[in-house]
C-alpha cells in the first residue's frame, strides 16, 4: 500500500493498514526475524492515534463472539508465542477484555507431565481444541514441542521436521471441522526483554512473573530464533497462518492482533440463528400471562382497599 492510498480525504487521517496481508507470513517463506522490526507501528505514529480504532477493534470482536457463540457453527483457535517477556499475558488481557468469558477458553503447554510424555506430543493438546461456538487461546502451544525440546536438544532436527507434518496434519484436521485457526508470535528485541525484566524487579506486583529460567533461555536466544523461524516457515499454511507481530510497543501489538482477529470473525458471515420456537405463539402466552398478571394486581389492590 502506497502512502497515497493509505490517506483517506473524507475521513481526514491514515487509513489503517490491512494487518493480515502486512504481517501474515507465506507458505514456504521463511522470515528472518533479526531484519524485522520490532518497533514497526505500520502506519500509526503514536498510541492516542491509535486509540479509536483499537476500540472499535475490541467492540467488532466482542459482538462477533456473541454471534459465534450463538450460532454454534465455527470456532476460533487463537495460537500465541513469544520469547519470554514477549507479552502473551498482556495480549490476551487487553485484546480479549470486552468478549463474555462464557464462551472462551485460555490453554497453556509447559512442561509436559510423565503421562503426557508417555503419549505423542499432540495427545495433551487435542482435548483444549474449541468446540463449535467457542474461542479458545494457546498461551504456549504445540509448538512448544518443536522450540523448547529443539533448543534444549531433547529432540533433534529430524525429529522436529516430523513434528512439523504432524502440526500440519493436526492443525487441517481442525480447520476441516470449522476451526478457524489464527497463529501470532509476538515479535519483540532482545533490549525490550531485558527492559521488561527490570520493570518485573522493579515492581513489586510483577515480581511473581520472575523466574531463574529467564536468565538462562535468555543466553539462548539465537537458537530460539532459528527454532521459530525453522518452525514458522514449515508451519504457516492458507488454513492456519502465522502472523509475525512487532511486539515492542504493546499498543500497536495489541491494535493489530485485535484487528487481525475480528476481521478475520467478521469474514464468517456469523448470524444470530433463527428463533427454535414460534414466536407467534409465544407472543401469545406473553400477552395472556401479562393480562393475568395484571388482573392479579387488581385483585390485590381491591382486597387492600
Amino acid at each position: 500500500m502506497t502512502a497515497k492510498e493509505a490517506f483517506s480525504p473524507s475521513a481526514g487521517r491514515l487509513k489503517a493498514l490491512d494487518y493480515r496481508k502486512h504481517f501474515r507470513v507465506r507458505p514456504g517463506h521463511k522470515v528472518r526475524l533479526n531484519k524485522l522490526d520490532p518497533f514497526d507501528t505500520g502506519n500509526v505514529k503514536s498510541e492516542d492515534a491509535a486509540r479509536e480504532d483499537a476500540k472499535r477493534h475490541l467492540k467488532d470482536l466482542a459482538h462477533q463472539q456473541v454471534r459465534l457463540y450463538a450460532e454454534h457453527k465455527h470456532s476460533i483457535l487463537v495460537v500465541l508465542q513469544a520469547l519470554d517477556a514477549g507479552g502473551k499475558d498482556g495480549t490476551i488481557r487487553h485484546v480479549f477484555s470486552g468478549v463474555n468469558p462464557q464462551g472462551v477458553d485460555v490453554a497453556s503447554f509447559k512442561q509436559p507431565t510423565p503421562l503426557e510424555l508417555a503419549h505423542d506430543f499432540l495427545w495433551r493438546v487435542h482435548p483444549h481444541a474449541p468446540r463449535a461456538g467457542q474461542i479458545v487461546i494457546f498461551n504456549r502451544s504445540h509448538y512448544e514441542d518443536v522450540l523448547v525440546t529443539r533448543v534444549h536438544k531433547l529432540v533433534d532436527k529430524k525429529t522436529c521436521v516430523r513434528r512439523y507434518g504432524h502440526i500440519r496434519d493436526f492443525e487441517a484436521l481442525l480447520a476441516q471441522s470449522g476451526t478457524t485457526i489464527l497463529k501470532f508470535f509476538l515479535h519483540i528485541s532482545k533490549d525490550e526483554q531485558l527492559s521488561r525484566f527490570a520493570q518485573r524487579l522493579d515492581d513489586p506486583d510483577r515480581n511473581w512473573k520472575i523466574s531463574e529460567s529467564d536468565y538462562s533461555e535468555r543466553k539462548l536466544w539465537d537458537d530460539y530464533v532459528d527454532a521459530y523461524e525453522d518452525a514458522i516457515a514449515a508451519t504457516s499454511t492458507d488454513d492456519a497462518p502465522w502472523y509475525v507481530i512487532p511486539s515492542n510497543h504493546k499498543w500497536f501489538r495489541n491494535l493489530a492482533v485485535s484487528q487481525i482477529i475480528a476481521d478475520t470473525m467478521a469474514d464468517l458471515g456469523l448470524a444470530f440463528p433463527p428463533p427454535s420456537v414460534n414466536l407467534a405463539d409465544i407472543r401469545r402466552k406473553y400477552h395472556a400471562a401479562a393480562r393475568d398478571g395484571e388482573s392479579g394486581q387488581k385483585r390485590n389492590q381491591s382486597g387492600k382497599d
